[in-house]
C-alpha cells in the first residue's frame, strides 16, 4: 500500500489524541509529542569557498533516558503508529524555535518527508508555511526545507510541486536530501528543481581512495551544473575525503570532521578546521596547463566594510574609481558577504529622495547577498559551470575572487566568458576528432608543466598490436570502435585530478601519470582492454582466436586478437634540465618500440641522468 494513502486522516495540529502517560525514565511517542520533549541537535553546514558556517541542519532527538532517544527508533515508532506527520511537524517546530531562540545566523535546514509535506499541503493549503512555523518568529528566508523521502513519490509529483511552490512563495528554499540512494532520484531533481542537492554520505565515505566514487560524483556535478543547483557533500569524516571534495569544487559540506550535532550552535569554525581550509590543494596540472586559474581574471578593487561604510561611501567609491563595475562588501574578517552592482546602485541613487532616505544607511541596502565567490586557485575550466547556471547575475555583478576565503579582488563576467570561450576554442583546435582527447600540442604543453614541477611523473606511450589487419578485415567503422574502446578504458583507470590522457593519432595514446599507483593502473588498463577487445570480433574470429589477413608484404597469415602494449618512462624533473618536452615524448616512444619488438605488454624504464639522450637518440 502506498504510504501516502496510509496516512491518518488530516487533523488540526494540537487536536486531542488518546495519549498514554509519560513513565519514569522513559516516554511513549504520544507523550513525547504532548509534552514537547523533542530536543534539536544542530550540525553545521560549511561553506568551503568562504571558510565559514553557511547554516545548520536540525537533527531531532527524543528524551535522553528514553528508548526513543535516537532518531531511527523515534521515526520507526512514529510510522508504526501512523503518527509520523505529527512527529515531523513537532520536529520542524522544535528546530525552528531552538534556532530562533539562539539568535543564530545563516540558514536553517529543517527536514520534512514528501508524504508529510503533501499531508499538510492538503490540510492547510496556502497557509502551510505559516502553520508550520506557528508562533515562531524565525525569518522564512533563513529556512531551507530539506526533503527526506523513503517512499516513492513518482505518482504524487503534482501535489509535491504545489507544496514546494507554496513554500517558495513564502521565502523558503528547497533542498533534496540523500541524493543517489533511496527515492531521491533524478526525476525528483528535474521536476522539483531544488535550490540545493545534498549528495548522500555513501559517495564520500573513502572517496579519496575510490576512483569509482569520484567518477560518480563528477557525473552528478555535471547534472548540477546544467540545472544550476548548488551541491552539499554529506558525511565528510576524514581530511583526505574533504581534500577530494574541495578538489571537485563542491562549495558546501557537512560531516563529523566539520562539526558534530550539538545542542549549542557553532558560531565560528574551530581553529584547526580554519587552518586546514586555508590550505588549498593546487589546481590539477591538466587544468592549469590548459587554461589557467581564476587568479588570471582578478583585478584589484577596494571593498566596503559592512559595519562601517554607508551607501554614501559606496557612491563616493564609484565616483573616485570610474572603472569599477561593482564593489564587494566584506565583514570585519575580510570575508565577502555581498556585492553591489554599479549600474543598479546608480539607478537607485538617481531616483528622487533616495540619497536623502538611504544615504546614511548601511551599505547592504542595495547589495546582492549571494554573490558568486571564486577561490583564486580554481581553474578556468571549473568555472565554466557558472556560464550555464540559471542565475545569470554574474554577467552584471561579476565575481568576487577570494584567497583562503577572504576578499582578494573582483573579476567581470565579460572576462570570465572570454576566458572560458578561448579555452574551449583552444581545446577544440587541438583535440582528436574521434576521441576528443588532447592532441600533440596539449600533450607537449602538459609535459612542460610537469617538468616545471618537483614531483616525479610517468609517461606511458601505448599503441595497439595487430590493429591494422583488424581494421582491414572489419572496416574503419569497427576500427573506430576499437580506438574509442582504448580511450574509454584508459580514462576509466586514470585519476583526472592527477593524470592526463592524450591521443597522438591513429592507435597511439600518451598518458601522463602522477598517481603513485600508476603501475597498477596501467596493468588494469591493459587487462581490461585486452579482455573487451575480443568482443569487437565476430563469432568466427572469437572462436579462432584471431583473423586471417595480409601482412604489410601482402602475404596472408594469421593475426591474434588486438592487444594493448605500453612503454612507460618515469621522469624526475630535477634531473631534466635543458630537456625539451619533445625529447621526453621521443624517449617514451623508444620504450614503446621495445614493447612492440619484444612482443610484450609493458616495459618500464626510469630516466636517471644521461640515459634520456641515449634513449631518444636510439
Amino acid at each position: 500500500m502506498n504510504s501516502l494513502h496510509a496516512l491518518p486522516r488530516p487533523v488540526a495540529a494540537g487536536a486531542p489524541h488518546s495519549i498514554p502517560a509519560v513513565g519514569s525514565g522513559h516516554a511513549s511517542l504520544a507523550g513525547i509529542l504532548r509534552e514537547r520533549l523533542l530536543q534539536p541537535r544542530f550540525q553545521p553546514v560549511i561553506d568551503l569557498a568562504q571558510s565559514r558556517i553557511y547554516g545548520h541542519e536540525s537533527l531531532i532527538r527524543g528524551p535522553l533516558d528514553s528508548a526513543l532517544h535516537f532518531p531511527d527508533a523515534l521515526f520507526a515508532e512514529a510510522r508504526r503508529q501512523g503518527l509520523h506527520p505529527q512527529l515531523e511537524l513537532a520536529s520542524f517546530r522544535a528546530g525552528a524555535h531552538g534556532f530562533h531562540e539562539a539568535r543564530a545566523q545563516g540558514k536553517l535546514f529543517l527536514n520534512l518527508s514528501g508524504s508529510a509535506l503533501i499531508h499538510y499541503w492538503t490540510l492547510w493549503g496556502d497557509e502551510m508555511p505559516l502553520r508550520l512555523l506557528k508562533d515562531c518568529a524565525l525569518e522564512p528566508t533563513s529556512i531551507i526545507v530539506e526533503l527526506t523521502e523513503q517512499d516513492p513519490l513518482s505518482e504524487h509529483m503534482a501535489a509535491l510541486g504545489g507544496a514546494f511552490a507554496c513554500l517558495r512563495d513564502y521565502g523558503m528554499r528547497i533542498a533534496l536530501d540523500d541524493y543517489g540512494v533511496g527515492n531521491s532520484n533524478l526525476q525528483l531533481w528535474a521536476e522539483m528543481q531544488p535550490d540545493l542537492v545534498k549528495i548522500d554520505r555513501y559517495f564520500f565515505r573513502g572517496i579519496g581512495q575510490d576512483d569509482r566514487k569520484q567518477n560518480m560524483v563528477r557525473a552528478i556535478l555535471k547534472v548540477a551544473q546544467h540545472l544550476g543547483t548548488a551541491i552539499v557533500a554529506e558525511g565528510i569524516e576524514t581530511a583526505e575525503d574533504l581534500a577530494v571534495v574541495r578538489e571537485l569544487d563542491i562549495r558546501y559540506a557537512q560531516g563529523w570532521l566539520l562539526g558534530r550535532p550539538e545542542e549549542a550552535l557553532l558560531t565560528e569554525l574551530t581553529q584547526p578546521l580554519r587552518d586546514s581550509l586555508r590550505v588549498r590543494t593546487p589546481t590539477p596540472l591538466a587544468q592549469r596547463s590548459a587554461g589557467g586559474t581564476a587568479a588570471s581574471l582578478k583585478v584589484e578593487a577596494p571593498a566596503a566594510l559592512l559595519d562601517k561604510h554607508t551607501n554614501d561611501d559606496v557612491h563616493r567609491l564609484f565616483m573616485e574609481h570610474k572603472h569599477l563595475h561593482a564593489v564587494a562588501v566584506i565583514d570585519a574578517d575580510n570575508r565577502p558577504v555581498g556585492i553591489i552592482n554599479r549600474r543598479d546602485f546608480s539607478e537607485h541613487y538617481a531616483q528622487r529622495y533616495t540619497r536623502e532616505l538611504f544615504g546614511r544607511d548601511t551599505c547592504s541596502t542595495f547589495m546582492n547577498g549571494e554573490p558568486v565567490l571564486v577561490d583564486l586557485n580554481v581553474s578556468i575550466d571549473q568555472l565554466s559551470h557558472v556560464l550555464i547556471s540559471e542565475d545569470q547575475r554574474y554577467l552584471m555583478d561579476g565575481l568576487i575572487i577570494t584567497r583562503d576565503g577572504r576578499y582578494d579582488g573582483l573579476a567581470t563576467g565579460e572576462t570570465l566568458v572570454r576566458s572560458v570561450t578561448e579555452m574551449r576554442i583552444e581545446a577544440a583546435r587541438y583535440a582528436n576528432p574521434l576521441t576528443s582527447l588532447p592532441g600533440n600540442i596539449p600533450i607537449s604543453r602538459h609535459i612542460a608543466t610537469l617538468l616545471d614541477d618537483a614531483e616525479d611523473f610517468t609517461v606511458c606511450y601505448g599503441d595497439l598490436n595487430n590493429f591494422k589487419p583488424f581494421n582491414d578485415v572489419y572496416g574503419y567503422w569497427r576500427g573506430d570502435d576499437m580506438i574509442l574502446l582504448t580511450a574509454e578504458v584508459i580514462k576509466r583507470h586514470c585519476d583526472p585530478l592527477r593524470d592526463f590522457v592524450g591521443h597522438v593519432g591513429g592507435d597511439d595514446f600518451v598518458v601522463l601519470l602522477r598517481s603513485p599507483d600508476w603501475m597498477e593502473r596501467v596493468q588494469r588498463i591493459i587487462a581490461e582492454f585486452n579482455d573487451r577487445a575480443m568482443d569487437l570480433y565476430d563469432d568466427e574470429g572469437r572462436r579462432n582466436g584471431g583473423i586471417e589477413a595480409e601482412d604489410r608484404y601482402g602475404v596472408p597469415r594469421f593475426f591474434p586478437f588486438v592487444t594493448l602494449g605500453v612503454g612507460a618512462l618515469t621522469v624526475t624533473p630535477s634531473l631534466c634540465e635543458r630537456i625539451r618536452p619533445e625529447d621526453i615524448a621521443s624517449a617514451a616512444a623508444h620504450v614503446k618500440h621495445k614493447v612492440k619488438h619484444g612482443n610484450l605488454s609493458l616495459v618500464s624504464e626510469r630516466y636517471g641522468g644521461g640515459s634520456l639522450a641515449q634513449l631518444a637518440g636510439g
